[in-house]
């Protein structure tokens, strides 16, 4: 597991504003893995923005990507996430289940208010 001390750089990157160009620079600098799958996914939801003519998928892919930066920008938390991500494919206990769900909730609902983005109970 890493720890801040490891990745200072995180932590000094600001949460970006929801621009593809923003949220790019971002991830280059704190997760640099990330940047091929953001560059698809960027060119897969302008083709459909076009194709449908409606700009529902590009915000659909800025809302996410903002997220995900949020997320990223703490790497003790980011690493949790994916303990408690991989833990829920194979809890079968339901009281863990549900202790499991809520914190992965508390994350990401911590994450999106973080990344400006309304939380789903507030649609």
């Amino acid at each position: 597991m890493s720890t801040a001390s490891e990745h200072p750089e995180r932590r000094s990157v600001p949460q970006p504003s929801t621009t593809a160009e923003e949220l790019r620079a971002a991830l280059a600098r704190i997760a640099p893995e990330a940047v091929p799958t953001f560059d698809a996914e960027r060119a897969a939801a302008m083709a459909q923005a076009r194709s449908e003519v409606s700009s529902a998928p590009v915000r659909r892919f800025l809302g996410q990507w903002a997220l995900q930066v949020a997320i990223e920008r703490h790497p003790e938390q980011a690493a949790r996430l994916r303990h408690l991500e991989a833990r829920a494919a194979v809890v079968e206990d339901p009281d863990e289940a549900r202790t499991v769900a809520a914190e992965i909730g508390w994350i990401l609902d911590k994450a999106a208010t973080e990344a400006g983005l309304p939380r789903s109970d507030q649609s």
